[in-house]
């Protein structure tokens, strides 16, 4: 992967001589240093200067082989108590950091380099656009999540806990090669599924009772990200059985819509209309979609606020929902990745509302 990591630090190299000049861009953020250098360690600054020559990673000595391993194509410093000693080991020159950089630590820099130029969020912007290989990472976990949804599915019994089916799901995704979840699974059944972000715990699935499973597996860093909604044991209610077309509907519209060029905001407008239609749009209560990549939430942001376009090989999820306070929510969510006309739905398995646990 070296040479793949060599060109995302030439194209950072590229913006950020445009952006804020001839100066050296001092990278904390674990995603962003995963992606330009390939590190994978829990503790590490990377430097990418204006010359490929400038480029240098600093790591403690915890991680001496693994550097040497993933960054072979980088000098590494092994020292990396404080960021003061980093600086330290670093050639003389002006420095511009991340704009998550705290300010304590912006500090530090300012006493020894001056005061920091604070970069744009350039490292994210690059992020948002999938290169081949991240995008066969991204379609494997889709692949992996699909799979194990369409397995839980046949395992849900009624008397299960919420916990019980998110520890389960998670084992699958594990049978099937993730190296891990992508973020902890929400499962959330009866009243819970009306809270979009609900935390698994030990209420019974219960007959009758809507269940909303939303989870993903991760290879290689990469997130998947899925949910659908099911019925526990019977047929569903009148409301229920009302309710979720209208999300089916508002994310098949939502999906017609991306193409190269289009706003987010129109894409999100797409699902909310769908629903304001059926006098539902206030019971929608959060954006239709984020980004997915090293990071379970990056960019691009999809919903009322949005204010960004859509680009080819840009990944991101659909996930309109109605959430009914008291009583039950639907939600349907896939993660697509933008073509050169319409999208690809990387998340496969029926959307329909199923019966389960019977």
């Amino acid at each position: 992967m070296a040479p793949v990591h060599a060109s995302r630090r030439s194209a950072l190299r590229e913006r950020l001589l445009d952006a804020v000049g001839p100066r050296a861009l001092l990278v904390t953020d674990h995603a962003n240093i995963r992606y330009l250098s390939g590190f994978t360690g829990s503790n590490a600054i990377l430097v990418v200067g204006p010359d490929a020559r400038d480029d240098v990673i600093a790591t403690d000595g915890r991680y001496v082989d693994q550097v040497a391993h993933e960054c072979d194509d980088l000098p590494a410093i092994i020292d990396r108590a404080t960021l003061a000693g980093v600086l330290a080991a670093l050639p003389p020159g002006p420095l511009c950091v991340e704009r998550g950089l705290t300010v304590a630590d912006q500090e530090v820099v300012a006493a020894q380099r001056g005061i920091p130029t604070v970069a744009p969020s350039i490292v994210e912007e690059l992020r948002s656009i999938k290169d081949v290989e991240e995008l066969d990472d991204l379609a494997c976990a889709c692949r992996v999540t699909s799979v194990a949804f369409e397995a839980l599915a046949g395992e849900v019994r009624i008397g299960m806990t919420e916990r019980q089916l998110a520890r389960r799901l998670e084992q699958l995704f594990g049978e099937l090669g993730a190296e891990d979840r992508a973020f902890p699974s929400i499962i959330a059944t009866g009243r819970n599924s009306a809270i979009p972000h609900h935390r698994a715990d030990d209420t019974v699935l219960e007959e009758g009772d809507l269940l909303v499973v939303d989870a993903g597996a991760r290879i290689n860093g990469y997130h998947a990200d899925m949910t659908r909604t099911w019925i526990l044991g019977r047929d569903p209610e009148a409301w229920q059985a009302d309710i979720h077309p209208h999300v089916l509907s508002a994310q098949a519209s939502a999906i017609a819509c991306v193409e190269p060029g289009r706003s987010a905001l129109e894409i999100d407008a797409a699902a909310r209309t769908v629903l304001r239609d059926a006098g539902l749009e206030e019971r929608f209560t959060h954006g239709l979609g984020h980004g997915v990549g090293l990071e379970i939430h990056e960019a691009p942001s999809v919903g009322p606020r949005a204010t960004g376009t859509i680009h080819v090989n840009m990944a991101f999820t659909v996930e309109p929902g109605i959430y009914l306070p008291g009583r039950g929510g639907v939600r349907i969510e896939d993660t697509l990745v933008v073509l050169d006309a319409g999208s690809r739905v990387l998340t496969e398995g029926v959307r329909d509302l199923r019966v389960v646990g019977v």
